[in-house]
């Protein structure tokens, strides 16, 4: 779909095809897509609320390359400042030839409005409010003016796009109303348990008896860190992606090719210790560590769970 095209972007069976082009790259999310393809398609900006390894760089992916438009990426810290995201003139240039347009290097904002792709913010509360603030015109006037350059006019396809992070709120600042009032807003969750393992398979090709139920299990126990008490914010689906990878690698090294065999739900164990345990968050208030918490998930998968199920 070409920016021509866009202008067409409101016809049902366009929008359809759109979609239906777009799903086919993701793995669930069908109701995320088609929210946020709606919101995009009626030219507004969007914030995605949800937890890291929710599928939201995918969606905005998926539809930019549909769209056939850039996705650029800003990372929202204290050091994203008004000139990062504007841009600024070369001083190299400024001292030969003094301030002109055609020293001017464009940020992200720019070059995202010139080009008329989406500008994706993630850890958008994070970044300084004067830099938040920079937007509102953007956003409210698909312009901005810069001195010494001009005004700059946003092409039709340009977006702003924020995610935030609801279980973090360490270093985050608070929203003003104003930004609040110029985004749409969409919270997004983990999948649920079918899909993360279709994209665990997806990611590492696991194929044959051992691989699947390393998917399974891995898949399993990176969900229930998510539930644990003690742990403040779980891991996303890539911890189940790493737990996989390491431990297939960790069968080739100590010759496990069975997964019944005795030695394997150890192996799974140091897999997670590897894989898991720099991305789980622990209650500030609790004394454990993140490998307890592990071995807890661990014995709860491969100890309670057989025996609870076994007969009588």
């Amino acid at each position: 779909m070409t920016i021509d095209a866009l202008s067409h972007v409101e016809d049902a069976d366009t929008l359809r095809d759109n979609r239906a082009r777009i799903a086919a790259r993701l793995v669930g999310r069908e109701r995320e897509l088609e929210l946020t393809l709606a919101a995009v398609a009626a030219g507004r900006d969007i914030v995605l609320e949800g937890p890291p390894g929710t599928s939201k760089t995918t969606i905005l992916r998926a539809i930019t390359d549909e769209w056939g438009i850039p996705l650029l990426f800003v990372e929202g810290n204290a050091d994203l400042t008004p000139a990062k995201l504007v841009g600024h003139h070369n001083p190299a240039r400024v001292l030969r030839e003094d301030y002109s347009p055609d020293n001017f290097v464009p940020g992200p904002l720019l070059e995202a409005m010139q080009r008329g792709g989406f500008l994706y913010i993630e850890e958008f509360n994070r970044a300084p409010e004067d830099t938040l603030n920079t937007l509102l015109t953007a956003m409210a006037d698909r312009s901005i003016t810069v001195p010494r350059v001009g005004r700059i006019e946003a092409l039709p396809t340009f977006r702003v796009i924020a995610s935030m992070n609801p279980y973090d709120n360490v270093g985050t600042t608070r929203l003003s109303t104003s930004v609040h009032d110029r985004l749409n807003r969409l919270a997004v969750d983990y999948q649920n348990a079918p899909e993360e393992e279709q994209i665990v398979t997806l990611r590492t090709g696991a194929a044959g008896p051992l691989a699947e139920r390393m998917v399974a299990d891995a898949v399993a126990v990176t969900r229930a860190t998510r539930d644990h008490p003690d742990v403040r914010q779980g891991s996303s689906v890539r911890g189940a992606i790493d737990t996989t990878l390491v431990a297939e690698r960790l069968a080739a090294l100590r010759g496990c090719v069975d997964p019944v065999a005795a030695e394997y739900p150890e192996l799974i164990f140091d897999a997670m210790v590897v894989a898991l345990s720099g991305r789980i968050h622990l209650d500030e208030a609790v004394e454990t560590t993140p490998e307890a918490v592990l071995r807890e998930i661990w014995e709860d998968r491969f100890v309670l769970e057989p025996r609870q199920a076994a007969p009588g």
